[in-house]
């Protein structure tokens, strides 16, 4: 389900159009070395697929994670990679261009907020480690202030034990599923305690 609200603050955020990865990530740079590693032609077909927006398959592994990794490119060309978690559930989608999450106060080194003081832009790495599965977003980030009270809302869990320094409001450009190659199935506790209670009821059903 998509959160309205700042929609209804933003309509210009639904002309919005996600370009295809490759605009971005292929430089020519990048292409040359595709052509010298013997790989170019394997992505031509691919550079004129259209992803004009997220559809419910992004959407819902989006809105299931409990973190996400986001870089952010400093003012002296360093970038930075920053882990990004929360409550299951607590990255959320604005519309099939707009992701949102509220970012909970941490060490207070606030790098990536500085960063984005000179350039906007980031990519996020979003992983599900059991299923070997992540997917890759471009986008440019704004931040809001926590007093805008009805995205705060939508972003927010009574639940969850945290201060709200900012509200991030990511307007994405472009997005990648990854090959699941190299990526090693790791679980959290409640992923972990689920895969035991289906083998106690299988070893059960046996006796």
């Amino acid at each position: 389900m998509l959160c309205q609200t700042y929609l209804r603050h933003k309509p210009e955020y639904l002309r919005m159009m996600i370009k295809n990865f490759t605009d971005i990530a292929f430089t020519e740079s990048v292409k040359e070395e595709q052509r010298a590693r013997g790989s170019r032609n394997n992505y031509l077909q691919m550079e004129q697929m259209e992803m004009v927006q997220l559809h419910q398959r992004e959407i819902a592994f989006i809105q299931s994670r409990d973190m996400f990794y986001m870089s952010s490119v400093a003012e002296n060309g360093w970038p930075y990679v920053q882990f990004r978690g929360g409550p299951k559930g607590f990255l959320k989608v604005l519309s099939p261009t707009q992701i949102s999450f509220a970012n909970f106060r941490g060490n207070m080194q606030y790098i990536s907020y500085g960063n984005l003081t000179d350039s906007n832009k980031v990519a996020l790495i979003l992983m599900d480690y059991p299923s070997r599965t992540r997917l890759k977003i471009w986008a440019e980030a704004e931040i809001i202030k926590p007093n805008d009270n009805e995205l705060f809302n939508d972003l927010v869990s009574d639940d969850y034990e945290a201060v709200v320094e900012h509200l991030f409001v990511l307007n994405v450009k472009a997005f990648d599923w990854n090959c699941p190659q190299h990526i090693i199935p790791r679980y959290t506790e409640e992923e972990f305690r689920a895969i035991l209670n289906i083998t106690d009821r299988t070893t059960d059903d046996d006796d």
